[in-house]
């Protein structure tokens, strides 16, 4: 079958100083330069940005992980006699004594899940466990403490919502369209009216198509 020269190359793009663990990428993610990944999958077209890292998350299409985030920050015992890795990863520092896994356990069940078309700023972190729904923006050095609605724009230490980012009924039909699935040739389409369109047009067009 002949390649369709409107598309690039589906591959994901990794850079050499990335480092990822058990992970899934899926078509034309991007990984940056020094990114740190540990069992994350990414969805489609979602790129990260330099010093990103994420651990024990889901991330969906089209998302933008801007430079030196960290999703779901690592969280120590604080109930312990040391919150220090002493306690949790003693073979760093003993031989016979292995990794604490009830600990590694508790953190990979506080799995963060991003949806789709969600943009994460500069320098943020979402802690353990959090959800945040489609088309969210998570603004910059916010520290993301409670789940974030899905069209919501939070920003703050820690983070609160500053507005929607449309209105309720707008949020909804984006929901329901969900152009993020569409195939590349629709997607190809529908880009200029995505720059010139406002957002009401664009709905209007696109349901119909």
């Amino acid at each position: 079958m002949e390649k369709d020269p409107r598309f690039t190359e589906p591959e994901p793009r990794v850079h050499p100083t990335a480092e990822l663990k058990g992970c899934r990428l899926g078509r034309y993610a991007s990984i940056g330069a020094r990114v740190v990944l540990r069992e994350v999958e990414v969805g489609n077209f979602t790129y990260f940005e330099r010093n990103a890292e994420a651990i024990y998350a889901t991330f969906g299409k089209f998302c933008s992980v801007a430079a030196n985030t960290r999703v779901n920050a690592l969280e120590h015992p604080v109930e312990r006699p040391t919150t220090h890795k002493l306690s949790y990863r003693p073979n760093e520092y003993f031989r016979y004594l292995g990794v604490d896994q009830v600990l590694r356990e508790r953190r990979r069940g506080s799995t963060v899940t991003i949806g789709h078309d969600v943009w994460i700023g500069h320098g943020a972190v979402i802690m353990p466990g959090i959800a945040i729904g489609d088309g969210a923006v998570v603004g910059a050095n916010a520290v993301v403490t409670k789940n974030v609605a899905p069209y919501a724009i939070v920003a703050g230490v820690p983070a609160v919502v500053l507005r929607p980012r449309f209105a309720p009924d707008i949020a909804a039909r984006l929901q329901a369209l969900a152009w993020w699935d569409w195939p590349l040739e629709r997607l190809f389409e529908a880009v200029p009216d995505m720059q010139v369109l406002d957002i009401a047009a664009f709905l209007e067009k696109w349901e119909r198509c």
